[in-house]
């Protein structure tokens, strides 16, 4: 393949050398005796136009050509994004893309608030055109924040600072390649929680960026390793199910959050659904560590049970295959009987099959037990 050879504006000299020879090889004014001596008219023209006109100098011309080569460079590196601007803050949209981060630490803020105060801000934030001279917010939501925080402080005692905010202004990507570009900066800066994570997937999805939530998972987190992949889409489910009754999803553990995705995913969605919904109370759900307390029983119940073999991974404890097959009743609902080293299970499985008719289950079984 040819090398590429980068052009570069004549000099002086060169310019000079390339006049002399176009002179050498300028017609003659008149055309041999075949067109009778006549000048044509359009040589005629031609001749008279660059007698009228007033030619530049040498070095005005090199000027020029090395000024259309330096606006040459200016508009690709615009166009590619390398240029740092001052753009007004109230041009910005933060809300232009769903956010990555769901919770930031008060201290966290006020660490780089002194900072940006005292240094000013030493990174540019990355957004892209909107109509109207706006401005869509890609990546440096927390610095945002913070200048917005400090143009109203200075606003209220009267002065102009921290009006304008250093921009990086990307080309105009698809939604899917800023939802990555937005969750990188991110994981570089300061990793979002296992829950953050599964849930951009999903919202990203939702948004249009993407076909669906795997399409999501696979390009934003590209650079994952599969197993951290697998552990996205876990907790992906546990936001699309369980994420609109959630309090402190961002407080999940990795551990929990992956068992709580099995308890999902063996059926348990309505009693994890019921439990968050009917223990929430007046004042509201007291913290991580109750919220966790309320669901652990449920998943404990779910990993109890019989892995079947299409799901692969082995019990948690001995269990024998069921004595009986599984049942199916008029309303819908299959119930089968399992066997243990230490007992009995029955098992409920059906679309109807919920809290309420477990309660009510359990209560008809404690009733005939408790019969002398």
């Amino acid at each position: 393949m040819a090398k590429r050879r980068r052009l570069e504006a004549p000099g002086a000299a060169e310019l000079a050398d390339l006049e002399a020879g176009f002179a050498a090889k300028q017609m003659p004014d008149r055309m041999g005796p075949d067109r009778m001596g006549m000048t044509a008219p359009i040589t005629q023209v031609a001749a008279e136009a660059a007698r009228a006109a007033s030619p530049l100098d040498i070095d005005q011309r090199v000027t020029n050509a090395q000024n259309s080569v330096d606006a040459g460079a200016w508009r690709d590196a615009v166009q590619a994004g390398r240029v740092i601007s001052d753009l007004p803050l109230d041009a910005i949209d933060l809300g232009h893309l769903t956010r990555d981060r769901m919770i930031v630490e008060a201290d966290e803020l006020e660490e780089l608030k002194a900072s940006i105060r005292t240094n000013g801000m030493r990174l540019p934030i990355e957004v892209v055109a909107l109509p109207e001279g706006r401005y869509g917010l890609v990546s440096g939501w927390r610095r945002m924040t913070v200048l917005l925080t400090l143009s109203a402080e200075s606003r209220a005692s009267g002065g102009q600072d921290f009006a304008t905010v250093k921009a990086i202004v990307r080309p105009p990507y698809e939604a899917g390649v800023l939802y990555t570009a937005m969750v990188e900066e991110n994981e570089l800066r300061a990793q979002l929680t296992p829950y953050e994570r599964g849930r951009i997937a999903v919202v990203a999805a939702e948004n249009g960026a993407f076909s669906g939530t795997e399409s999501a998972i696979e390009t934003i987190f590209a650079t994952a390793s599969r197993a951290k992949r697998s552990k996205i889409r876990s907790f992906a489910k546990v936001h699309q199910l369980l994420g609109d009754v959630l309090h402190f999803p961002t407080d999940l553990s990795e551990r929990n959050g992956l068992r709580l995705a099995y308890a999902l995913r063996e059926g348990s969605v309505q009693a994890l659904r019921q439990a968050l919904m009917t223990s929430t109370g007046e004042g509201g759900i007291e913290g991580p560590a109750r919220e966790w307390a309320m669901l652990e029983p449920i998943v404990v119940a779910s990993e109890a049970q019989e892995r079947t073999a299409e799901r692969g991974g082995r019990p948690k404890a001995q269990i024998t295959k069921p004595a009986n097959p599984r049942q199916t009743l008029a309303n819908g609902i299959s119930m089968q009987q399992i066997e243990h080293e230490d007992g009995y299970s029955i098992r409920l499985r059906g679309a109807s099959v919920d809290a309420e008719m477990i309660a009510r289950v359990m209560a008809a079984l404690e009733r005939m037990l408790n019969r002398p």
